[in-house]
């Protein structure tokens, strides 16, 4: 957390961070359009971004794009922020990232365990429920076979898909069908890929949800970085999130949840 607070304190590095609120994806070049900086200069605060895990970066073809990654905020919003708020607050106070309206995002944590640790939390149904607003996911875990995300409050599957990709405990791609909102249901499907990898003693875990519209609610994205968090905590301390974000979708009584 020291070293987001180290890269956040910097008037650039969050004017860079505003840059992709506004348009997610971009390249070194357009990130230093308009700018009164040299490349060189806009490299290095993106790199320091990086280290601080609040960009991600991937190739596509010759040109490098940047994605901001909210979890590391979420996180620190969940350690620092929500425990001073009352419920209503943790909207107000949302990341503007949830709101955006992007074709890819991309979402990255380190969890202190074991990629098998990791890959259980994601396919077990009751582990899931644990940190995914009590939401399970449900299949056999082959490449082609059908899951569904489950709530005991709703009547029926809130989300659906195919398993691409079945790579314990590396790799799962999978197609997503949101069935919980009308909206959701418009969109039609879309991608998510888990790409966990091992770093020391820990894990990288990165979450790519894409193949999304240009005016995507945010409904189908937006709780990632709550769900991340409490996977992180679940893992590393065996407890729950309690925070209103969190506790927003999780309610016994509920009959819709975010995905994402």
């Amino acid at each position: 957390m020291e070293t987001v607070f180290r890269a956040l304190a910097d008037p650039t590095r969050r004017s860079l961070l505003d840059a992709l609120h506004e348009q997610d994806g971009q390249s070194l070049v357009a990130l230093t359009a308009g700018r009164e900086m040299t490349r060189i200069a806009v490299a290095k605060h993106l790199r320091l971004l990086e280290e601080a895990g609040l960009v991600v970066s991937r190739r596509r073809g010759r040109e490098k794009l940047h994605f901001l990654n909210p979890v590391p905020i979420r996180l620190i919003h969940d350690r620092w922020v929500s425990k001073y708020t009352e419920p209503w607050a943790a909207g107000l106070a949302g990341l503007k990232t949830e709101l955006e309206h992007t074709m890819e995002k991309v979402f990255e944590i380190y969890i202190r365990t074991t990629p098998d640790r990791l890959w259980a939390a994601i396919v077990d149904p009751v582990i899931r429920a644990k940190y995914h607003f009590g939401v399970s996911a449900r299949s056999d875990w082959t490449p082609g076979s059908r899951y569904t995300l489950e709530h005991p409050g709703a009547e029926r599957p809130l989300a659906e898909g195919e398993n691409l990709v079945v790579d314990p405990p590396l790799r799962l791609v999978q197609t997503m069908h949101t069935l919980w909102s009308e909206d959701a249901k418009r969109e039609g499907t879309s991608r998510v890929t888990w790409e966990i990898e091992p770093v020391g003693d820990s894990c990288r875990l990165t979450v790519t949800h894409d193949q999304l519209s240009d005016d995507a609610p945010p409904e189908l994205y937006g709780g990632w970085p709550m769900i991340l968090s409490g996977l992180k905590t679940w893992l590393e301390t065996g407890e729950t999130l309690t925070t209103p974000g969190s506790l927003m979708y999780g309610g016994p009584d509920t009959t819709t949840a975010q995905e994402a």
